[in-house]
């Protein structure tokens, strides 16, 4: 994918200097090893951000004057592991919380509207479900995935990015990488998240696994 040169990149330098932090938090509906199933209300926490104004951009929208800006993702695909999904849009809820999909939408993975949009500089973060109390979830394969698979993902206007999986990692949830997940890159980055691991006394799962990949 081509564009035109933008300022998104050193928007994105600019934001984590504002202090964008992010603090690893439960993620909810995922069964239990019994079979019983957690679901808590959030994913991470994010702290407040004040956004840099651009002074090219009109009302300090942060994109440069005259661009189109980027369509959102709409869909996204993992035909090794076979999820094609819809994606849902996810803000963040009162707490400051990033918000999951409902348990009912549990094959409906969710694009953090937070973050990059796919295919744009920066990291796109795509969070679904392994398991809800309504069964197996979108994200319920995605350990299976391996190094070299492909990640399409499609745009309202139905423009597909292709993004190659360069690694999977399986993290504590108390330990989240949050500058390597979320942090500034002026790499066209994509990252999936689910939960993963052993369940504690309250049957929510202690692990993350977060798969990274970078657009073609």
């Amino acid at each position: 994918m081509t564009s035109a040169p933008s300022r998104r990149a050193p928007r994105a330098a600019a934001l984590a200097a504002a202090g964008l932090a992010l603090v690893c938090a439960a993620v909810s509906g995922c069964s239990s090893a019994g079979g019983a199933r957690a679901e808590s209300p959030s994913t991470y926490a994010v702290e407040k951000v004040e956004e840099p104004r651009d002074s090219a951009s009109p009302a300090g929208s942060g994109r440069s004057a005259g661009r189109v800006a980027p369509a959102s993702p709409v869909r996204v695909s993992v035909p090794s592991i076979g999820v094609d999904s819809s994606l849902m849009r996810l803000g963040l809820n009162a707490d400051r919380t990033v918000e999951v999909p409902p348990p009912d939408k549990g094959m409906t993975a969710g694009w953090y509207t937070g973050g990059a949009v796919p295919g744009e500089p920066g990291a796109a973060v795509i969070i679904g479900h392994n398991d809800t109390r309504f069964g197996r979830a979108v994200f319920h394969d995605l350990k299976k995935v391996r190094t070299g698979a492909d990640i399409a993902v499609r745009d309202s206007r139905g423009k597909t990015v292709h993004f190659t999986v360069t690694g999977t990692e399986t993290v504590d949830k108390k330990t989240f990488p949050t500058k390597k997940v979320y942090g500034s890159t002026r790499s066209r980055a994509l990252r999936l998240i689910t939960c993963d691991g052993a369940f504690d006394a309250q049957g929510h799962p202690v692990d993350n696994l977060i798969v990274y990949a970078t657009a073609r």
